[in-house]
């Protein structure tokens, strides 16, 4: 298991604008299968989720879940999430 700098990480996704956007629709198979290719891509992303704060919860365990992925922040309703591509 690797280890992931989290303080670098947060630092990274500062300036990055979010690849994925979770509106009304939620958390669909379309979505999740976008946030894996971006994660393969860019290793580092930011999710925007339109809803409310427990629901944004709930959709940020699974996205982490299925992905695979780490969580490496919340603010409000950003989500920031690293997964390593070792083909990179």
């Amino acid at each position: 298991m690797e280890i992931i700098d989290k303080k670098k990480l947060k630092a990274d996704a500062h300036g990055l604008k979010p690849v994925v956007l979770i509106g009304h629709a939620g958390l669909t198979d379309a979505v999740l299968a976008e946030i894996e290719a971006a994660l393969a891509y860019h290793e580092l992303i930011k999710v925007k989720i339109r809803a409310e704060r427990e629901e944004r919860k709930q959709m940020t365990e699974m996205m982490v879940q299925r992905t695979g992925s780490a969580l490496i922040q919340t603010i409000g309703q950003m989500t920031v999430l690293y997964k390593r591509n070792p083909n990179k």
